[in-house]
């Protein structure tokens, strides 16, 4: 190989040497630490959840990489080693509080109210507060009726909830009878509540005799035999 030749490939090499080295990149201390609060809680971690970082140093700066990590999980407390890019290793402490989104009422909510999303406001809440049986999904909660009182700003629990009654108890009801391509009506009483597809007891008023169908979204019972 000629000197030229061999200078000119030594040359493309160290070029693509060159474009295959990515600098370090500093990143905000606060994201870093917040990735190691993430790691630590591993798969208990909730899909909506996000941490919310305060720090002793009111300005921490940037950092290369947290070598080292300790937190105590139920208080949120840490303590950090973050490597700066002059290489020193600067001890950081602080709080890494778990929050996650919670739909919460905007104003008291009494028994028997349908519920919409413009009953709540979604707010940031500490994971352990919100409890393991708050109902963290708007979507969740819209449509359903109100059983006990919901309190103004507080997470709503899962028990204090119900699908609609549809049929209470007392209610007159129209009983529909089918059987094939036959159908037949007849006007009833409820004798217990059910909720929209739900097994429900009723009086045949013509009859008297009580009968068991399933409550449909429009009141109506149906009876298939």
């Amino acid at each position: 190989m000629s000197p030229i030749r061999a200078s000119a490939t030594a040359v493309l090499a160290t070029l693509a040497a060159a474009l295959l080295v990515v600098p370090a990149s500093a990143e905000s201390v606060r994201v870093l630490i917040a990735e190691k609060a993430e790691q630590s809680w591993g798969l208990e971690m909730p899909p909506s959840g996000h941490f919310e970082i305060t720090l002793q140093d009111s300005d921490p700066g940037d950092a290369e990489m947290i070598s080292d990590f300790w937190m105590d999980r139920s208080t949120g407390q840490f303590l950090a080693n973050a490597v700066e890019a002059s290489g020193d290793v600067r001890r950081l402490a602080g709080l890494a509080l778990l929050n996650v989104p919670v739909p919460v009422p905007t104003q008291q909510l009494l028994p028997g109210k349908i519920l919409s999303g413009d009953d709540f406001q979604v707010v940031d809440l500490p994971y352990g507060q919100v409890g393991a049986y708050a109902v963290t999904r708007l979507d969740h909660l819209e449509g359903m009726q109100v059983r006990r009182v919901l309190a103004r700003g507080r997470p709503v629990m899962s028990q204090s909830i119900t699908e609609p009654v549809i049929i209470s108890r007392g209610d007159p009801v129209s009983i529909e009878y089918s059987k094939g391509a036959m159908s037949l009506t007849a006007p009833g009483k409820a004798i217990s509540d059910a909720h929209a597809d739900q097994s429900v007891r009723v009086v045949n008023l013509v009859s008297n005799k009580i009968v068991e169908g399933i409550a449909k979204p429009d009141g109506k019972v149906e009876i298939q035999k």
